[in-house]
């Protein structure tokens, strides 16, 4: 928190976005073309600068955690656009759960759409990314969590792996 606080007020956001990018690039949980749309959004001062903003206000800003989603659904969507769309829930949930792995969690659609049908559960999906689907993936990890107490999940990078193994075609018996 502090680091990004000191960066923004800097106004070095171009140094927030390459540490974005870093983080994007060396984990899977973004495709290729998802990457390339990230760095390609946050190439330019402005994009960083809102892209570095906006993170901020979500993890950290004032206001319902509903009200601070929506409006960094709506930073995102407006990043500027090369080829291919920014705007996707890898995308918008990637960085909440590694910066806060306490409350946030990553949604990968196809896997968590199949995990969701596969454990028996509602899910209220939809391809934008919008706060009652993710309000619907947090109540499903909830559930996780507690069917699996025993195992212990730390926080919902446990509970994301969970839903990885369950819905992954990776994994089948």
């Amino acid at each position: 928190r502090g680091a990004l606080r000191s960066l923004i007020d800097a106004g070095d956001y171009l140094a927030v976005a390459k540490h974005a990018v870093t983080i994007g690039a060396r984990t899977n949980l973004l495709f290729s073309f998802e990457k390339m749309a990230l760095r390609d959004a946050l190439k330019s001062r402005e994009g960083a600068r809102a892209f570095a903003e906006g993170l901020y206000e979500w993890l950290y800003g004032r206001g319902t955690d509903q009200q601070r989603f929506e409006a960094w659904v709506e930073t995102v969507a407006a990043l500027p656009r090369r080829q291919t769309r920014v705007l996707t829930w890898p995308i918008v949930t990637i960085f909440g759960m590694i910066a806060e792995p306490e409350k946030h969690i990553f949604l990968k659609p196809m896997v968590t759409r199949t995990a969701v049908r596969e454990y028996g559960c509602d899910f209220r999906y939809e391809s934008r990314p919008n706060w009652d689907t993710y309000v619907s993936l947090l109540a499903f990890a909830e559930e996780i969590r507690e069917a699996q107490a025993d195992l212990g999940p730390r926080d919902m990078i446990d509970l994301q792996s969970f839903i990885w193994v369950q819905g992954s075609h990776e994994y089948e018996e």
